[in-house]
């Protein structure tokens, strides 16, 4: 691998990839280059998709023509829209990128261009979706099957691109079976939807309401939640429920992929933590989504350390964290 490309790996992915770059630097070698790559061009694509200056037909076309990630459209005008250095660095290294993706087997390309092409077709989904941009425009989506298909898109596809990489490429797992395989895509699922749960003021700003409900709108109000109360505890049953499945994905790897356990075991425990917390109070009575705090991030993943190598301990903290969760 070439410095150029070294470098997008590591310091161009660490500054736009900020929390997510612990996971991706525990991965296993053998699959964190096809990983890490896939992050950066799914970071590009929606940085592109996110430039509200730009006119959202033009963002739609760029798009498009990214789709299939044979050649990368002029985007010059649009990196120098960009507010943050790290995300203008990323647009105008792309073509980097796809020839780092040129580097890798034919498998690997097929699968990043997969992952790449649905990622892009969730992106497109919610640009034409949501017509506006402010909350003078909130649209809803139609019904739990619509929510459901666009997690899918935007984060569903990652689990199921991940299990194939690393089916491909990690001694002991090329046994995993569709079983797996829709385990990950849970996974992503579960993980979309806490993100959307926890994010509903800032989404309702730019005219997105990701959760099916008549009247979007009444949401602005913090006295709108009573509209949506039983809903959004049923919405977060989901979560735990899909959490659970990533919790049986890990049950599939080996003690010996320590470090695959941990990337997993992260996310997990971070979304159950989150969950909790959103079981608690008002979503909707404070701009600022749930969180946990850094601090509470950085002893989980100490926690995990030593418990990705002995079972039993790794399944206890995992069942006293979705106890947490529950209502």
């Amino acid at each position: 691998m070439e410095a150029g490309q070294r470098d997008l790996l590591t310091r161009l992915l660490s500054r736009v990839s900020r929390s997510f770059y612990l996971t991706l630097r525990v991965l296993p070698r053998a699959i964190r280059p096809q990983i890490s790559l896939a992050y950066l061009l799914a970071r590009a694509t929606d940085t592109i998709a996110d430039t509200r200056v730009v006119p959202r037909a033009k963002r739609v076309l760029l798009l498009r023509e990214l789709q299939s990630l044979t050649r990368v459209p002029d985007l010059g005008p649009l990196a120098e829209q960009q507010a943050l250095p790290a995300e203008r660095e990323l647009l105008q290294r792309l073509p980097e990128c796809l020839e780092l993706l040129d580097s890798f087997c034919a498998a690997d390309r097929r699968l990043v261009q997969h992952l790449l092409s649905t990622i892009i077709q969730g992106q497109i989904f919610d640009l034409e979706r949501f017509s506006g941009e402010t909350e003078k425009e909130v649209v809803a989506l139609r019904d739990d099957a619509e929510l459901d298909h666009y997690a899918y898109l935007v984060a569903g596809c990652v689990g199921e691109f991940w299990t194939e990489i690393c089916r491909l490429h990690l001694r002991g797992l090329s046994h995993w079976d569709s079983a797996q395989t829709h385990r990950g895509v849970r996974f992503g699922k579960g993980l979309q939807l806490i993100n959307i749960l926890r994010d509903i003021p800032a989404d309702l700003r730019r005219g997105r309401c990701y959760l099916p409900v008549t009247e979007p709108h009444r949401l602005l109000e913090p006295a709108g939640f009573a509209l949506i109360c039983e809903d959004y505890h049923r919405w977060l049953d989901r979560a735990v429920e899909h959490l659970d499945a990533a919790w049986q994905y890990v049950q599939q790897i080996p003690a010996r992929h320590g470090r695959l356990r941990l990337a997993c075991v992260w996310p997990i425990w971070i979304g159950q933590k989150t969950i909790a917390r959103l079981r608690h109070g008002n979503p909707l009575a404070s701009p600022q989504p749930v969180k946990i705090t850094r601090g509470e991030v950085y002893l989980l993943m100490l926690d995990s350390a030593w418990r990705c190598w002995v079972e039993p301990c790794l399944s206890r903290r995992f069942q006293q964290l979705r106890q947490m969760t529950t209502r």
